[in-house]
């Protein structure tokens, strides 16, 4: 396989390459490679806008590579008109299929709490259309783990909030691991459990007590599989166990929570584990449209909200509620842990009484949140850790209870279509698809839009 991505003006190279070189260049690296090349297109940190469609923009390089491991990668700089040649002549000399591939570090939530959705199978395809590799889910659904068998897929998988107190018991937690995740490595690729769900948002304080318990339980069953070092053990959080959170300098937990949060904190630092956080910064603005500026919580242009302990700038309220967990944990003497955003979103509808949940916000939302992904940005505390994220969600949920909004987070529709455009097409294979069929399907599937995307793309910026 040879690898082709193409670079833009935030990224470097250091190499001249005109079209009649390029011609050379691209007939060697077939007749290197043999019949079977396959061309992947690799469009990454585009700079314009997702809600247009037109994430190209100026080309900047070509990055080409090999199928083979030992083979060193090129990057030569070019001009669009002769990124246009290169790429038009790599086409017509390997006669195979481009596919594109979003270079995004983005995580998606897989929840089902619905009776219309597509099967897990059919989910893996459409997973794989997007190219999008990491998955939370909320249990550890055989059928789920099962469809994603050989694939790339990264998967955080759950213990429900009513099974944490039994696995507090060591050997209940083994024999969990033992049906969950054993079976499934390493053919399906399972990199972290969250032990519960938002416990400390409610006031339960005998689950509150068996977190940890049932985390230590989960971890030493790891242990003793020598699975430790594959998957890790956490736990997902509301931004409820906040004590303060503004200015994001003075962030700090719970007091209440200290006998139970202190711990945890330690756990994590020993295990090196990540901390989860649930955040999302449309309950801010739905509590008070007023005081709260949709363009902050939207990550649209504004002047931003500086930190009078820091002096730093931040232009979106997300941003500033990682640094608010990052200064809570170092107020209770941890530096070495890492912050997660295991949920954000942004419903698409709403109650009348809800606030902003339209989805014209929804998908300015998603995708300014999913530009910043791109483009691997940290936040103004921690500049060279790029934010890491699960949206939420992959699809609407029509059974969960609660106001309207909780059932409207969802980036498609159960028939794959997208509740709104934030530069996500996606193919859904037909009911009567096969899982196997259906990820072949999906496999062939880029290569027909690859096409018509990328010589729409490179035209405009040709022009």
């Amino acid at each position: 396989m040879i690898r082709v991505a193409l670079g833009f003006p935030d990224h470097r190279s250091h190499i001249s390459l005109s079209p009649q070189h390029a011609f050379k260049r691209s007939r060697a690296w077939r007749e290197g490679g043999g019949a079977q090349q396959r061309l992947v297109v690799a469009a990454a940190a585009a700079r314009r806008s997702w809600q247009s469609d037109r994430v190209f923009g100026s080309v900047q390089h070509i990055r080409i590579q090999g199928n083979n491991s030992k083979s060193t990668a090129r990057t030569v700089m070019a001009s669009p008109s002769s990124c246009f040649h290169v790429l038009l002549l790599l086409l017509l000399f390997s006669g195979q299929v481009i596919r594109v591939v979003l270079s995004m570090a983005v995580g998606i939530n897989y929840g089902q709490i619905a009776n219309d959705l597509p099967s897990p199978g059919r989910v893996a395809s459409l997973l794989h259309s997007l190219n999008i590799s990491r998955v939370k889910l909320y249990d550890a659904d055989q059928n789920v783990l099962s469809a994603f068998l050989n694939t790339d897929v990264e998967f955080v998988i759950g213990i429900g909030n009513e099974n944490v107190s039994a696995m507090t018991d060591p050997a209940a937690a083994l024999g969990w691991l033992e049906q969950h995740v054993l079976p499934y490595l390493p053919y399906t690729k399972i990199t972290c459990i969250a032990v519960g769900n938002e416990v400390f948002k409610g006031n339960d304080t005998t689950l509150m007590a068996d977190l940890l318990p049932a985390m230590e339980s989960v971890h030493q069953g790891l242990v003793s599989l020598s699975l430790e070092t594959k998957v890790n053990v956490t736990s997902a959080h509301s931004l409820d166990m906040l004590g303060n959170s503004y200015p994001p300098s003075a962030g700090s937990f719970r007091q209440d929570l200290a006998v139970f949060i202190q711990p945890i904190l330690n756990f994590h630092s020993v295990t090196k584990s990540p901390f989860l956080i649930n955040a999302y910064p449309y309950f801010a603005y739905k509590a008070n449209p007023n005081a709260v500026s949709l363009d902050y919580v939207l990550f649209e242009p504004n002047s931003g909200v500086v930190d009078p302990n820091t002096n730093l700038n931040y232009d979106n309220m997300l941003y500033a509620q990682i640094d608010a967990v990052y200064s809570a944990i170092r107020t209770w003497g941890h530096a070495d842990i890492e912050v997660r955003i295991s949920e954000t979103g942004w419903p698409s509808r709403g109650d009348s009484d809800e606030v902003g949940a339209t989805p014209e916000n929804a998908a300015r939302y998603n995708g300014n949140l999913l530009q910043r992904i791109r483009m691997s940005e940290g936040t103004p505390l921690k500049p060279t850790v790029p934010v890491d994220i699960y949206v939420f969600a992959l699809f609407n949920e029509d059974l969960k209870p609660g106001p309207t909004s909780e059932r409207n987070y969802g980036l498609f529709y159960p028939d794959g279509t997208p509740v709104y455009n934030v530069g996500l097409h996606g193919y859904l294979p037909p009911m009567s698809a096969s899982s196997s069929s259906s990820l072949r399907s999906a496999m062939m599937m880029p290569g027909l839009r690859a096409f018509v995307f990328v010589v729409a793309a490179l035209t405009l910026a040709w022009k």
